[in-house]
């Protein structure tokens, strides 16, 4: 219930005047959105988040879409890596490894677009048009940043949603408590990005 997709699912919907749970019921199905799909198909639940590009799919099959995420909530960090402070910092080199790496990864999906495409056909076993829509709309709208970072702006709206819904009284905490990018600034430098 406090993953990221039912938090701004949650979010978005309060901003269409629906509360939770008093408004709607929410089902937590486990397997993403393939498994979302799939119930949904099955006549098991009334609506769902599916993630692109598998949202193509489900017009496809024939279902309506009747709102994006982004478009109530746009400033919302779906995705961030996470490990605890003292761990990164007595594993520092390893760390600037990884995020070399995961911004050699994200350049490579940007600049290698059909290569993406096929990758992601394969691996998320996707039809090459869905795989195509989903690479454009991701890379377009900057939804993968190219070189690993995350929306600053985007993470300070999660804290203070999380604190909301954690009932922490008062101002949220500050993003920097909890943001550390000296890692993936170290990683960009060494690889002549910054």
């Amino acid at each position: 219930m406090t993953s990221g997709t039912v938090t701004a699912l949650k979010q978005a919907l309060k901003v269409k005047g629906l509360e939770y749970p008093r408004d709607y019921k929410i089902l937590v199905i486990a397997g993403g959105s393939s498994a979302n799909l799939t119930a949904l198909q099955a006549g098991q639940i009334a609506a769902t988040t599916v993630a692109i590009p598998l949202n193509y799919l489900a017009e496809e099959l024939g279902f309506n879409v009747i709102g994006r995420l982004v478009d109530a909530v746009p400033d919302y960090e779906q995705t961030a890596l996470a490990t605890k402070r003292s761990w990164a910092e007595k594993n520092r080199p390893l760390m600037i490894r990884f995020m070399k790496g995961m911004d050699l990864a994200n350049r490579w999906l940007f600049e290698n677009k059909e290569a993406a495409v096929d990758f992601l056909t394969q691996e998320m076993q996707l039809k090459p048009n869905h795989a195509r829509k989903g690479w454009e709309y991701y890379t377009q709208n900057r939804i993968w940043s190219p070189d690993g970072d995350l929306n600053l702006e985007g993470m300070k709206y999660n804290i203070r949603i999380y604190a909301e819904q954690s009932g922490i009284k008062g101002s949220p905490p500050n993003a920097g408590k909890f943001i550390d990018q000296s890692y993936l600034y170290e990683a960009l430098k060494e690889l002549n990005r910054k």
